[in-house]
């Protein structure tokens, strides 16, 4: 599982993101029906039969609906569907708030509409079995934070990573690889290719081209005699070839942090431990990935009336140790919890610093001992990264697991 040599990028994309965010915000606002489980479309007025559909419910998909087509002929094939105008305040607010989970990983996001993003990720320097569970982590965070789903794809290169997050939907993971793109991307219909408009296909179909493949062997220069520059790009796309950076003002990483919702609330302080544990274990890894150390620990509770609550605490000296950080966790979790049933368990790591430590004394114990459990922290990454997280865990996780 050898670590990669070029870059990693993900691509993040939201699924049908102005239905989903609109659904949610209707389900918290006391609405019993989501709109993403019926014949649901936003576009234009819901009382006119002006406008077009912008975003649409897999069930209205069944009908035939597609995105673009007018209201008025959107409802003729579906006499009972429900419109819902679009919101673009709160899918501003939904696409920041996803942003922000993403500047947990890395400084470098690329907004590339409102509800895609692309991600470098090659700081991480992992192996492609870590990559996948590296996006899964984030998949997870923003489906229980949020509500919403999103598909990723990873690639060395923005153009793959893309069409990665095209294969099938929803709440997928895909990768696209350059070793891949013979086996997962030749056999496509050529008009899947990104940047080949309904208006081209013909044209590439005269030419004897019906797939992403047949236009990747194709001699360029018949290319540029058709269609100038865009033959040539048309071609390298096909071939993987895609030489963009991310392009980002670089996020300043203000802090790491993980949560999750508890399948059944939590009513002692011992299981409550064991999450805090592997939330603890997914931060410390992510904080020493990007070589940082946090003076801030954050713990945050959600009760069962899902009402939310939190305590920080400042060390005196900054740290990236599991051990000590998991210590400090679980004091602030003592003096935070009310006693009452817990729905969900949040740990941030914040004030970074860079992981620069001062000069061992051997008389200095203390540095000795935090030396020897950095030493075991980066071993355990190691471990973890290649052979995954259950390679080696806590005793007391077994059961859980």
């Amino acid at each position: 599982m050898c670590k990669f040599n070029e870059k990693l990028i993900f691509h993040i994309d939201v699924n049908s993101a102005f239905l989903s965010w609109s659904a949610i915000d209707k389900l918290r606002q006391g609405e019993d029906t989501d709109l993403r489980d019926i014949a649901s479309v936003i576009g234009g007025d819901a009382e006119s039969r002006r406008g077009v559909v912008l975003a649409k419910s897999m069930t209205a998909k069944k009908f035939g609906i597609v995105t673009g087509e007018s209201l008025f002929t959107a409802r003729k094939k579906c006499g009972d569907l429900v419109v819902v105008s679009p919101d673009f305040r709160l899918y501003e607010r939904c696409s920041r708030s996803m942003i922000e989970i993403f500047k947990d990983y890395t400084p470098y996001v690329e907004k590339f509409s409102i509800d895609e993003c692309f991600l470098d990720m090659t700081s991480y320097n992992t192996s492609k079995e870590a990559a996948l569970r590296l996006a899964d982590d984030i998949k997870a965070r923003i489906k229980s934070e949020l509500g919403f789903t999103v598909n990723i794809g990873m690639s060395e290169v923005k153009l793959l990573a893309k069409m990665a997050s095209d294969f099938e939907k929803p709440d997928k993971i895909h990768s696209l690889f350059k070793e891949e793109i013979e086996k997962k991307l030749w056999h496509l219909p050529v008009g899947e290719l990104f940047m080949v408009g309904k208006r081209t296909v013909p044209r590439l179909n005269n030419l004897n081209i019906f797939t992403i493949g047949d236009l990747a062997k194709y001699d360029t220069e018949i290319l540029k005699y058709h269609f100038k520059s865009s033959g040539l790009m048309m071609w390298k796309y096909a071939n993987g070839i895609d030489n963009s950076e991310v392009k980002s003002d670089k996020y300043e990483l203000k802090g790491i942090s993980n949560s999750t919702t508890l399948a059944e609330d939590i009513k002692n302080k011992n299981e409550a431990y064991k999450v805090l544990l592997s939330l603890v274990g997914h931060t410390s890894t992510r904080l020493r990935s990007i070589k940082k150390c946090c003076y801030c620990i954050s713990v945050t509770i959600r009760n069962h009336e899902f009402i939310d609550y939190s305590r920080s605490k400042t060390l005196s000296n900054a740290t990236d140790l599991t051990e000590e950080i998991l210590k400090t966790v679980k004091n602030i979790f003592d003096e935070l919890w009310k006693g009452e049933p817990i729905r969900l368990l949040g740990v941030s790591l914040n004030n970074l610093c860079e992981d620069n430590f001062k000069q061992i004394s051997i008389f200095d114990i203390k540095s000795a001992h935090d030396e020897k459990q950095r030493a075991i922290d980066k071993t355990l990454d190691n471990l973890k990264s290649k052979y995954g997280d259950s390679v080696v865990m806590k005793s007391i996780l077994l059961k859980n697991n």
